[in-house]
């Protein structure tokens, strides 16, 4: 079997799983001998994980030892992994009332990443699985999430990752789009109407953490042919009451007017 290994990658997670072992800091002479690295390598990956948040220097010792990214990372996943638990009876019991597909995605690194699906008998076979990622300006999930960030925020998102065109009916102006997002945040859903994929048209609402940041968004998804205008309106105040329903079960309460949300302190 072919060995497709990217060595400097693999001597990188290594320093990272070794400082590990060192919560008060390591040397990097101790680090070098650990790993039997000449010092000069061993230094350049520091000083590029160190660049990157992974790792952090002290400035007394000179000792290295893992950074806040690391930490960052395993939040995140911990939290993805509450977050599924906690949603998927929501997500269930509005797959069952609309009879179409059902997602939960997170925002990362400029595009949503699907991190539950609840299929549906009736739908049309969709291209949508756990873990796959979209760019995030073309979906009602994206959408949802990014009306709730701060503008600068949603600005540099699109200054890194822009705003290309998926289909033909994708918001590729960067004035449209904010103004779209204001609507969004004022009536608490976002559409997307062949935005991502030809045929499938989506209704997403926001979801909340307890201390009141915007961490996902959950959506009902279906073909154009059954998700005409009139539908869309009836569907928008399901999902918007998952949404609200998954925030309150991570702790946030969120009210009616115009999308916005008071804090609930969690009794879990």
């Amino acid at each position: 079997m072919e060995d497709y290994t990217v060595k400097s990658v693999d001597k990188a997670l290594w320093i990272l799983e070794v400082v590990s072992d060192y919560p008060e800091g390591i040397s990097i002479t101790e680090l070098a001998g650990k790993l039997d690295m000449y010092k000069s390598t061993v230094h350049r990956l520091l000083s590029t994980l160190a660049r990157r948040g992974y790792i952090e220097q002290d400035v007394h010792s000179g000792h290295y030892k893992l950074g806040y990214t690391v930490l960052d990372l395993g939040m995140r996943l911990l939290t993805s992994i509450d977050l599924r638990r906690e949603a998927l009876p929501f997500l269930q019991q509005l797959a069952a009332q609309t009879a179409e597909v059902v997602h939960l995605a997170l925002l990362d690194q400029g595009e949503v990443v699907y991190v539950e699906k609840v299929d549906s008998p009736m739908t049309i076979r969709m291209h949508s699985r756990v873990g796959k990622r979209v760019p995030v300006h073309a979906t009602g999930l994206g959408k949802a999430i990014l009306a709730h960030l701060p503008t600068s925020e949603t600005r540099t998102i699109i200054a890194r990752y822009g705003l290309s065109p998926l289909t033909e009916f994708t918001l590729t102006d960067e004035g449209t789009f904010l103004r779209a997002l204001v609507d969004v945040r004022k009536q608490g859903f976002a559409v997307d109407i062949e935005e991502n994929e030809l045929g499938v048209c989506c209704v997403a609402a926001p979801v909340f953490t307890n201390s009141g940041q915007v961490m996902a968004a959950c959506s009902v998804s279906g073909p154009k042919s059954r998700m005409d205008e009139a539908r869309l309106k009836t569907l928008a105040p399901m999902v918007r009451e998952t949404g609200r329903q998954i925030s309150e079960r991570l702790g946030y309460k969120v009210t009616e007017q115009d999308g916005g949300r008071s804090n609930l302190q969690s009794e879990r």
